[in-house]
Order: C-alpha cells, then structure tokens, then sequence
C-alpha cells in the first residue's frame, strides 16, 4: 500500500507560480512511476507530468517549458513547479504513482489562477 499526500494548491494571478508536493509513504519503495494529473470542471482527467523510474520525465504539451517534476528519493517527494500559470491551469491536480501493477492517488490540490 502506498499512501499519497499534496500540499501546495492555491490561487495566484496569472503569470505567476506555484509548487505542488507529494509526500508517499507505506511502500513508497515499490513505487516505479510518480507525477501528477489534473482535472478541470467538466473535462476529463489528464496527465500533466510524470517521472518513470526516478529519471525519465513527461509532459503534457500544453506544460512543456512551464511546469518541472522533481523528484527527492530521501524524502519519497515529487514536486511539481509550476511557472507562468496561464487561467486554463486552473483544475484540481492529482499526485499519482504507481508500485507494480497498483495504481494510488492523492486528495486532490485545488489550484486556480486569475486573469
């Protein structure tokens, strides 16, 4: 079992930033793939940016040379910067890791950006 906590979510005016975290623990040694989703009213839910194996990143096209994942294997945490913040980032993110073939999430961070 893998336990996921965020912190970080809140509003800030457009063009300005924030920092998600996600502290795992129980069996976050197990955990091979960590990031975040987000999800805004009415959409679906979407893949922001991971981290595959503690060194391999993606990212969502709309985030690229904004958002950076990070990763502090000491502290089991994954951060999410996020820069520029533009209002259509404004969505509940999800922290979200794999262990295995077992998928967890987190709460949910509300994060809204005003124009």
């Amino acid at each position: 079992q893998v336990q996921l906590v965020e912190s970080g979510g809140g509003l800030v005016q457009a063009g300005g930033s924030l920092r998600l975290s996600c502290a795992a623990s129980g069996s976050s040694f197990s955990i091979n793939v960590q990031g975040w989703y987000r999800q805004a009213p009415g959409k679906p839910r979407e893949l922001v940016a991971r981290i595959l194996s503690g060194v391999t990143t993606n990212y969502a096209d709309s985030v690229k040379g904004r958002f950076t994942i990070s990763r502090d294997a000491a502290k089991s945490t994954v951060y999410l910067q996020m820069t520029s913040l533009k209002p259509e980032d404004t969505a509940v993110y999800y922290c979200h890791a794999m262990a295995g073939p077992y998928n967890y999430w987190g709460q949910g961070t509300q994060v809204t950006v005003s124009s």
